[in-house]
């Protein structure tokens, strides 16, 4: 009988969170500290295969699928960055009790510093790729409110129509084989969609709350990679985010990468600089 290949992340497993729901993460390698990934917005755990496996040759990496996308249980609850940071503390708890190092892309690096600044005693480090930052001034500017007001019931629309796939499913195709179909399978289905249209409802209103009520970070070891590829659609924007950048390494006491190469989705277009800020993490 031929043997089933293992799977690019490992094997699967589910964190039971205290209100009964289930998170479903994959683990792969061994050794401390353990790196757990979290996704940006609208993002399973299918958004790492060019990062996880490369860490996981050095110590345990840990992707997993947030409440409503994947195979993680949906939530009944508003997907606030309060809940999504919660229920990351509650996976890192079922994990065990760390060091950990936190990776998050996108809006995933907001809710890594929440769940970090919740409990740093167990945090070694963290590694921001892309984040959403409530430094950049364009986020608050009344047409961007608008503009994510009017996206949010399109998703459902989309992804009944299989243009959500269509629009979305490209970047991520340069993963391992078994990633990608996983990621066209799970990420674009009706489900899903609701959930990215559920954490997008108060992302502005969170990423708002930051500016009066930024996470204490203060002693972390931190690294924001900041996408550097100012093109098309973002000339305005990438520039703006980019000095957000500096302006939160800078009161976090970290430091600040740039990737020459890529726009936002720098865990598809330089991955190796992700690897190589955690591989730096795990020297020190």
């Amino acid at each position: 009988m031929r043997e089933q290949q293992e799977h690019t992340y490992g094997t699967s497993g589910y964190a039971k969170l205290a209100d009964g729901r289930k998170l479903h993460y994959m683990s792969k390698g061994s050794g401390e500290p353990t790196v757990v990934f979290e996704s940006g917005m609208g993002a399973s755990r299918s958004a790492w295969g060019l990062v996880q496996p490369a860490i996981a040759e050095h110590t345990r990496a840990v992707v997993y699928d947030r409440a409503g996308f994947g195979r993680s249980d949906r939530d009944a609850a508003p997907r606030t960055l309060a809940r999504l940071a919660d229920d990351l503390g509650g996976l890192l708890t079922a994990l065990g009790p760390g060091p950990y190092i936190l990776v998050g892309h996108s809006w995933g690096g907001v809710v890594v510093r929440m769940s970090a600044a919740a409990d740093p005693g167990r945090i070694r480090g963290l590694v921001l790729v892309d984040p959403s930052d409530e430094h950049c001034d364009m986020y608050f500017q009344r047409s961007t409110r608008l503009y994510f007001g009017m996206s949010r019931p399109l998703y459902p629309l989309l992804a009944r129509t299989g243009l959500y796939k269509r629009m979305g499913s490209g970047p991520g195709s340069v993963q391992p084989a078994d990633i990608v179909a996983e990621h066209h399978a799970e990420d674009f289905t009706v489900e899903a969609a609701r959930t990215t249209a559920a954490e997008l409802r108060s992302f502005l209103d969170d990423l708002a709350r930051l500016r009066t009520h930024p996470p204490d970070l203060r002693g972390l070891r931190a690294t924001i990679i900041s996408g550097a590829r100012i093109e098309g659609a973002e000339r305005k924007l990438r520039p703006a985010i980019m000095a957000a950048h500096r302006q939160s390494a800078e009161a976090m006491g970290g430091r600040v990468v740039e990737a020459p190469r890529s726009g936002h989705m720098v865990n598809f277009d330089e991955p190796e600089l992700i690897v190589g800020e955690i591989l730096r993490l795990l020297e020190m």
